[in-house]
């Protein structure tokens, strides 16, 4: 028996959006942006679909853009010395990576592997750079999200900094004190 007055309520939020729109609105990048804005966006971003142990891409390639993950699991890793392959992160469902590449066209850090068959959302630098030509508003609040993405990352490798200078401070005055 159907009772309407029980009815999930908050269902229909997500459902005002596409899965595109969805997935966009939770990145911090874009969560400023109106459903109108959005829709904008949507309409210039490109879907990628990997297999497990896809490139997605490589250390020392150019930076094009940024990715974000509507299903899968990435894996970004140094693989420059094959027999020493180092994991920096893991990310999976909702979570973005290669941002920077918005700011500017530096080779990337490091390598994207697909550790999953992965649905990927691209957002690359030229279709932002023509964003902000022709909807000034919109690439303002996008300028201004990647910039809170920046600070916030910078501020969590300076709180890493300290972190290590504290470590090799008490480590260089144990030995000190232990000579």
């Amino acid at each position: 028996m159907h009772n309407g007055i029980w009815e999930n309520i908050f269902r229909s939020k997500k459902s005002e959006l596409s899965e595109t729109a969805f997935a966009l609105h939770h990145v911090p990048i874009f969560s400023t942006l109106s459903k109108r804005e959005l829709r904008e966006i949507e309409k210039i971003v490109h879907h990628r679909q990997y297999q497990p142990g896809e490139v997605i891409f490589n250390q020392g390639d150019p930076g094009l853009g940024m990715y974000i993950i509507i299903k899968g699991q990435v894996q970004i890793v140094n693989n420059q010395d094959p027999d020493n392959i180092t994991v920096y992160s893991e990310v999976s469902d909702g979570d973005f990576f290669g941002d920077l590449a918005l700011v500017d066209d530096s080779d990337r850090s490091a390598t994207a592997l697909s550790s999953s068959e992965t649905r990927l959302i691209a957002f690359f630098r030229p279709e932002m750079q023509d964003i902000i030509t022709r909807f000034p508003a919109i690439g303002n609040k996008l300028l201004m999200g990647l910039a809170s993405v920046i600070a916030q990352r910078l501020r969590k490798t300076n709180d890493y900094l300290i972190e290590a200078q504290k470590q090799a401070y008490e480590h260089e005055t144990k030995d000190k004190t232990s000579e």
